[in-house]
């Protein structure tokens, strides 16, 4: 019966994502013509050329390792703190955890397309406000320095809202008990938070 019961998963894994990465592995071995249905086998030579002869393969993995580097704790931290504000009993924590939970719900596109206006040169909204202060900002999006940074700001605020409901529920299921125990014995709210 155990068997039975895993075999729904097995099955989807099997399909969805170990089928697809040994068929991107057979693809990559193999070159296609763009126009053409030929196709040869070249074996490793794909790979050769990518490390060796691609001029922007090092640009982009050095930025997609900058992009999880600064997406992934970030999305880590951001979603554990909001989990903890919005597991007080507060009024209006409601609305707050609604606000939080709907970029995850928005559209990929419409997300973007509003994010793209807000982070424009001249006319962005960011920029506007900026220039209420007399200060001038750059085309947020555009320039090297800044691009990364917003890139993975979006996108951090894209996905919390789920990983702080992951957090959230963890932290709902804990016993009050212990948080009783742990004030009880001393413990400070930085030891709660760690040990608990």
């Amino acid at each position: 019966y155990g068997y039975l019961f895993v075999l729904p998963q097995v099955l989807g894994f099997l399909a969805l994502v170990l089928g697809p990465l040994v068929m991107v592995f057979v693809f990559s071995t193999q070159s296609w013509g763009l126009l053409s249905p030929q196709v040869e086998f070249v074996g490793l030579a794909n790979y050769e050329r990518l490390f060796t002869q691609d001029p922007l393969f090092r640009q982009v993995l050095g930025n997609t390792l900058v992009f999880a580097a600064g997406l992934v704790p970030l999305n880590v931290v951001l979603a554990l703190v909001l989990a903890l504000v919005v597991s007080q009993r507060l009024r209006g924590i409601v609305i707050f955890r609604t606000l939080y939970f709907a970029p995850v719900v928005t559209s990929a596109v419409a997300w973007a397309i509003v994010w793209g206006f807000l982070l424009q040169g001249e006319r962005g909204t960011l920029n506007q406000i900026l220039s209420l202060f007399g200060l001038q900002g750059p085309n947020w999006l555009r320039e090297p320095g800044w691009a990364m940074f917003w890139v993975i700001v979006t996108r951090t605020l894209k996905g919390v809202g789920i990983n702080m409901i992951i957090y959230l529920a963890a932290i709902m299921d804990l016993p009050p008990e212990l948080y009783d125990a742990a004030r009880v014995d001393g413990a400070s709210a930085w030891q709660r938070l760690r040990y608990i």
